[in-house]
């Protein structure tokens, strides 16, 4: 017998019916869910007729996420020290560059995520020691200007994140969700520290030379509830564990619109949920954007879709404007807002 999957459909609108439940302990509820199967059209049904344990998953509230809470949402800000990043390539090698960006990036979002390595397709492998050289002064430097939030090593490798959690990063974003680095997965689990486990179809040099899929959100839900449990088995506490479907990582525009579609989905995963869309080819293509840096429009449309269905955390380069958008949007809806100092 196939499968069903349950994708709760998100509303944020103030005229809640009674009976209607909270997604995720959020600022989302739901009163339906659309049943999805790989051999059978999709149906609504009473959010009241799912399983139990899936009502469980859907409605259970998140626990804090690197020691921020999941009950509103929380901006990641991204911080690129490589000479070959797809948006902001070269621009923050120079460690006094980087300094600068990584302060006023904690002005405004929760999280600075620092990355060594580029990842965009075609990227090739960076040496360890490079990577290493490339973000730990960084981290160092973000913690003596006064940096006292989260910091997030976005790395495949458990020799950069070791390095980089002694320096004082507090996470691990891992793009291969800890198949890239056997190492990486055990270390997370001796740390205690969280991670964001991702989904990618191939490595970067070749992602995108064929994506293809049976069903891409089903297919994604599938790859990442088998990296949570692989996590898990590891050692890794599921509270600790935050998904992300890896928008552009091995998918067409086609399949990265689905994904973003459907990403209420994923909080049948029972973690908080990463979107990180932010300036991605794609955009540049329905937007009509060729040059990566004037793409911040679209990615604010892709912001809100998330936030609209409950997306706990949004890893963006333009963190000052998504956060005006956050608190407007937060506002049109009836809810608190908080400007970080």
């Amino acid at each position: 017998m196939a499968m069903d999957y349950f994708r709760p459909i998100a509303m944020t609108d103030a005229a809640r019916p009674a009976g209607a439940l909270t997604l995720a302990g959020g600022w989302c509820w739901f009163d339906r869910v659309e049943v999805l199967s790989r051999s059978a059209a999709p149906r609504l049904i009473p959010a009241a007729d799912c399983p139990p344990e899936v009502l469980r998953r859907l409605t259970g509230r998140r626990p804090a996420f690197a020691g921020l809470t999941m009950e509103r949402p929380r901006l990641m800000g991204i911080l690129n020290v490589t000479p070959d990043s797809f948006s902001d390539g070269g621009r923050f090698v120079a460690a006094s560059a980087a300094l600068t960006q990584g302060c006023q990036i904690a002005k405004a979002a929760e999280i600075v995520d620092i990355g060594g390595e580029s990842t965009r397709p075609g990227a090739v492998e960076v040496q360890v020691a490079d990577e290493i050289a490339r973000t730990v002064p960084v981290i160092e430097a973000l913690r003596k200007a006064g940096v006292q939030g989260p910091i997030s090593i976005d790395t495949r490798k458990a020799p950069v994140a070791a390095a980089a959690l002694t320096a004082g990063a507090t996470l691990v974003n891992d793009v291969s969700a800890l198949g890239f680095d056997p190492a990486l997965g055990p270390l997370v689990a001796r740390e205690g520290v969280p991670v964001v486990l991702m989904h990618a179809q191939g490595a970067p040099a070749t992602m995108q030379d064929d994506p293809n899929y049976g069903n891409v959100l089903l297919d994604v839900y599938d790859a990442l509830a088998a990296r949570v449990a692989a996590a898990v088995a590891l050692g890794i506490d599921q509270e600790t564990i935050a998904v992300d479907p890896g928008i552009g990582f091995g998918k067409t525009a086609a399949h990265n619109l689905a994904l973003i579609r459907g990403l209420s989905l994923l909080h049948g995963l029972g973690c908080p949920i990463l979107l990180g869309a932010s300036r991605k080819r794609f955009i540049g293509s329905i937007g009509g954007a060729d040059l990566a840096e004037a793409r911040m429009p679209g990615s604010l449309a892709v912001a809100l879709s998330g936030f609209a269905q409950g997306v706990q955390i949004t890893r963006v380069h333009d963190v000052a404007e998504t956060r005006q958008a956050l608190l407007l949007w937060q506002a049109m809806q009836g809810e608190p807002q908080e400007v970080l100092a």
